[in-house]
């Protein structure tokens, strides 16, 4: 790293440092744009006016076949939970798998302790009946 006469790192080895990131700043950048675009088309060319009819719930083009049962069971958001915890666990798992053997032994033990962890939230979970679908 280049630095200077004072031993502190310098500029252009900021810069240089920084360039690797160009492609990440370019897009979560274009993502903002993106996003507060759509936002504002919405809001200029979205409906303006407020009617009873454009007030009612929409399903599939048809009249609502019955009233809203208010708010949905606890079951719903747990399984998705659940999803996105062993959705994770593979996410880690198969990398870990593929490189184990030069990871050494305390990876391992590392990996024992979250799965570990893991057949934790599982027990849990079947013994808090969100697998039981009534």
């Amino acid at each position: 790293m280049g630095r200077t006469a004072a031993g502190a790192p310098g500029v252009f080895s900021i810069i240089t440092i920084m360039r690797e990131y160009i492609g990440v700043f370019i897009t979560a950048g274009a993502g903002l744009v993106v996003a507060a675009g759509m936002i504002l088309l919405s809001l200029l060319f979205g409906p303006k006016k407020k009617t009873p009819v454009k007030q009612e719930p929409f399903e599939c083009g048809m009249p609502p076949a019955m009233e809203t049962r208010g708010m949905a069971r606890v079951n719903f958001y747990f399984v998705a939970v659940l999803f996105v915890m062993f959705d994770i666990e593979i996410a880690f798992l198969y990398p870990w798998a593929v490189s184990f053997r030069e990871l050494g032994p305390g990876a391992f033990y590392a990996m024992g302790g979250f799965l570990t962890v893991l057949a934790a939230g599982l027990v849990y979970s079947i013994k808090s009946g969100a697998l039981e679908w009534d």
